[in-house]
């Protein structure tokens, strides 16, 4: 598996992922210095997410048309400067909440552009697709360790500025590596309008049972277990025990995705999205644990068992995903999966306080982590993804 290109695809994935973890810290940092409180961070970070979920599908459709590299090159090289420019603003004083939303924005839309091209290089630059998909795993885990801490330190150090200077690096070095990537040549466009491919590309995506219906029940999981857990989750935790055993509890969760990553490197069902739901039911562990106000040994041990759970599960789907449908189509297909995954745990964070101000939070982490379990099941239950066999 380790050819020169997927060492070069490993190198650009892994520098951009830990520079993605460490932008929160220094965001909200910054943010914050400057005076515009949670409401700020709350713009800056949603600007991001606003963006990469409404350009996503667009992003499928230009990897598709003028090859996911080119593509991945261009953004990773866009994202460069627009984070520079951040640096130097931070570096430069306080700058306005307004420029700092709106180069968040461009971020996202550039990320958007990014981010279809992943599921299709992953097959040109490895033969063992699912030893890739597992080994690329255990890397974004770690590197979810990583950035938060290292962030944090450099943060204390010498402001958010100098991470926004690190994270744009990482930007440059992703783009080279990914320039240097050596592939078979791009197969013509279609020349089709672009209206016609993002058709097609919905087209191919409803026609495959099995993707529609995990997207479709991953709308409840994503929403009310994913996207709930996370916000209610750390207070939870904070207000039990302090935002140290959150930070420790999250680094396990990283470790505990490592593992995962691991496990489905060397397990390979013949049914992976069968099996893969024991992922989905094990990451419902995730909201309990709070619920229950433990101590942080068991904090730690439930969220590490989490973690490796929906690794595990993001293992499978991903190299179900790239081995199922067509090369062609695969860049608009995995556009439609991520846009439709991004818009429900948006939406789950944004609701997470009212519903907690509602039902209470230990009652709605329970809630979460029943459903949980209860997806899980309908992922076994459902005929089209029960029965589907790995190609």
């Amino acid at each position: 598996m380790w050819s020169s290109n997927f060492r070069l695809y490993f190198g650009a994935r892994t520098t951009s992922l830990l520079g993605d973890a460490m932008i929160p810290v220094a965001l909200s940092v910054g943010v914050l210095d400057a005076g515009y409180g949670a409401t700020g961070v709350g713009y800056a970070l949603g600007a991001w997410l606003a963006a990469v979920a409404l350009c996503m599908l667009f992003g499928g459709v230009l990897a598709d048309r003028f090859t996911p590299r080119r593509m991945m090159v261009l953004a990773d090289f866009a994202r460069f400067a627009l984070q520079a420019v951040t640096a130097m603003l931070f570096l430069a004083g306080a700058p306005s909440l307004v420029l700092i939303v709106v180069l968040q924005f461009l971020s996202g839309a550039a990320t958007a552009m990014f981010q279809p091209g992943v599921a299709s290089m992953v097959p040109q630059v490895a033969d063992d697709v699912q030893k890739a998909n597992g080994t690329l795993r255990i890397a974004e885990s770690m590197a979810g360790v990583l950035g938060p801490a290292l962030a944090g330190v450099l943060v204390s150090v010498s402001g958010p500025g100098v991470v926004f200077g690190i994270y744009a690096a990482t930007y440059a070095v992703s783009g080279a590596c990914l320039l240097g990537l050596k592939l078979d040549t791009a197969p013509a466009s279609t020349g089709e309008p672009f209206l016609a491919e993002l058709v097609a590309g919905w087209q191919a995506f409803r026609a495959r049972t099995w993707l529609w219906s995990v997207i479709a029940i991953f709308g409840l999981y994503g929403c009310f277990v994913v996207g709930t857990s996370l916000p209610i989750g750390a207070e939870l935790v904070i207000g039990h025990l302090d935002s140290t055993a959150l930070g420790l509890g999250l680094a396990a969760f990283g470790a505990g995705g490592a593992i995962g990553g691991t496990l489905a490197i060397r397990f390979r069902p013949r049914r992976p999205l069968a099996v893969g739901a024991i992922g989905w039911a094990l990451f419902a562990i995730y909201p309990l644990v709070p619920a229950l106000r433990p101590n942080l040994t068991v904090l730690m041990i439930g969220w590490s068992i989490a973690g490796a759970g929906i690794a595990f599960w993001s293992v499978l789907w991903s190299t179900t995903v790239q081995t199922q449908v067509p090369p062609d189509l695969l860049n608009r297909v995995y556009a439609y999966d991520v846009a439709g995954s991004l818009v429900t745990m948006a939406l789950g964070r944004t609701v997470a306080g009212p519903l907690a101000g509602i039902t209470g939070e230990v009652p709605l982490m329970v809630f979460a982590a029943v459903l949980g379990v209860f997806c899980a099941a309908l992922l076994v239950v459902v005929p089209a993804t029960r029965r589907l066999t790995t190609s």
